[in-house]
């Protein structure tokens, strides 16, 4: 999976799109419900760092592999829907 570029891109966004999870289904009620905002604070912070390297890595893909701009707009559009970077993963697991 470490092997290629299409594999690191597929375990950041796995990483990603937990910690994008986390952010909505553990941190964001904590901070609504218990009025914790520190855990917004710093898982807020972590996913924001996975996602521009989530992006980066979608960009490299795409000049590397020479994927339409299409694929990565794809791409990008699933990393903001929760679950969407474990469908693209699936979709990779193809292409790899």
């Amino acid at each position: 999976m470490f092997t290629s570029s299409v594999g690191i891109l597929r375990l950041v966004g796995i990483v990603e799109g937990i910690s994008y999870l986390v952010l909505l289904a553990i941190a964001m009620p904590l901070k609504y419900l218990l009025d914790f905002s520190m855990a917004v604070t710093i898982v807020g912070g972590l996913h924001g760092v996975l996602f521009v390297l989530f992006a980066v890595m979608v960009v490299i893909v795409k000049f590397k592999k020479r994927w339409s701009i299409l694929w990565g707009i794809w791409a990008l559009f699933l990393s903001i829907i929760p679950f969407g970077t474990f469908y693209l993963d699936k979709q990779l697991k193809t292409k790899e």
